[in-house]
């Protein structure tokens, strides 16, 4: 009964250490809409916590106003904090000015250096070590 109880546990321990193995491949590189559209949720996630914090703000303003309206003997606040700023609505990012532009074209060949040009008799007398023959 053991050899069936420690033949079961080398199978899990195995099947347990391929699957571990599985989940630690290499995943293959985003596509471009896919970049995009996690640069856009990344861009709104911020957008909301800054909603987040003006309402946070606005809060914490309208209940420290009661209090110093309400409560008798409420010392007056020293520093003056900052205003609340509205972020405005949801703008979405625009698309990359890269993306959009097309590729400069390559040189033309005729913009060539006359010196990257050899003529054949220049070029085999001085590979072959050959004296030139005029």
């Amino acid at each position: 009964m053991k050899k069936c109880l420690s033949g079961l546990t080398l199978a899990a321990f195995t099947a347990f250490g391929l699957a571990a193995g599985a989940a630690h491949a290499k995943l293959p590189p985003p596509t471009p809409e896919a970049k995009a559209a996690a640069d856009a949720a990344k861009d709104k996630a911020a957008w909301g916590e800054k909603v987040a914090a003006y309402k946070l703000c606005l809060s914490q303003d309208k209940t420290a106003a009661y209090y110093q309206k309400n409560k008798e003997g409420a010392k007056k606040p020293t520093v003056e904090t900052p205003a609340c700023t509205d972020p405005g609505p949801y703008v979405p990012p625009a698309p990359q000015a890269a993306a959009a532009a097309p590729a400069t074209p390559a040189a033309p060949a005729a913009a060539t250096p006359a010196a990257a040009v050899a003529t054949p008799a220049t070029s085999t007398a001085s590979t072959t070590g050959a004296p030139a023959t005029k």
